[in-house]
């Protein structure tokens, strides 16, 4: 039986402010193709299963009736949103590097409805991002997420003050190993963009009475893709064994 069950209501709802920040721009669980009640009735499940492990925790803070119950729910939302952006972060970078590789292959199609967001993509910038996301499902990044949440109650003491400084310093890190590793993943075909320009150029400078853009157009393309076809396990596989590396690098 439970003892105190205003208590115990409270501290469910701080713990669900810590989850439900995360998940509210966790990706995958934040995608427009999710309905937002199931994101809630799962925010909720989380917050109900981690509230026994983190009771000691949690119960003696929000035992302590005040206006500190306020700031500990505005501060526990800015921790679920900090560790959940770390990870969209990653994933958007997979959607930068598919968007850099159609404009260097020449996939220049019309940019339709996005598999993930409600936003528009090109089919081969959703297909990359797609590919990348059910992988790191598959591969249950949700759950090392998770586990980092639980973690985060001693990292950053329940009850204390956000280090603005420490929070930032965490954002921009993975911003900028993301960087890099999409960089190196769209390399390949910034070098083969690159080479067949400079190539077509030069053609063109030799004969320019024929009408290149519309005869390279083609084999720029029909590359492009082949090389696709070839590294998109390597580059997929990359993409999912890095996460790990920025995710809890930080």
């Amino acid at each position: 039986m439970i003892s105190d069950p205003q208590g115990t209501i409270l501290a469910l709802f701080v713990a669900f402010c810590r989850i439900g920040g995360c998940m509210m721009v966790l990706p995958g669980f934040s995608s427009g193709r999710v309905p937002t009640q199931i994101r809630l009735l799962i925010s909720v499940a989380l917050s109900m299963a981690i509230l026994p492990l983190l009771w000691n925790t949690i119960y003696p803070e929000v035992s302590k009736s005040g206006a500190s119950y306020i700031a500990l729910i505005f501060t526990e939302a800015i921790i679920g949103l900090m560790y959940g952006m770390m990870a969209r972060i990653y994933t958007l970078g997979l959607q930068f590097a598919g968007t850099v590789i159609s404009m260097m292959i020449g996939f220049n199609a019309p940019a339709g409805a996005d598999m993930i967001e409600d936003s528009s993509e090109t089919s081969m910038t959703s297909l990359i991002s797609f590919c990348g996301l059910m992988i790191l499902f598959i591969l249950d990044f949700h759950h090392y997420v998770l586990q980092a949440l639980v973690d985060s109650y001693s990292l950053i003491p329940f009850g204390g003050h956000i280090e603005p400084r420490t929070a930032l310093i965490s954002i921009t890190d993975a911003l900028e190993a993301t960087f890099f590793i999409m960089l190196r993943l769209a390399s390949p075909f910034l070098l083969y963009g690159l080479m067949f320009q400079i190539s077509i150029g030069f053609i063109n400078k030799l004969a320019p009475q024929i009408p290149i853009y519309f005869i390279s157009t083609p084999y720029l393309l029909m590359g492009g893709l082949f090389m696709l076809y070839l590294s998109m396990a390597t580059m997929i596989s990359q993409f999912s064994n890095a996460f790990l590396t920025v995710f809890n690098g930080h």
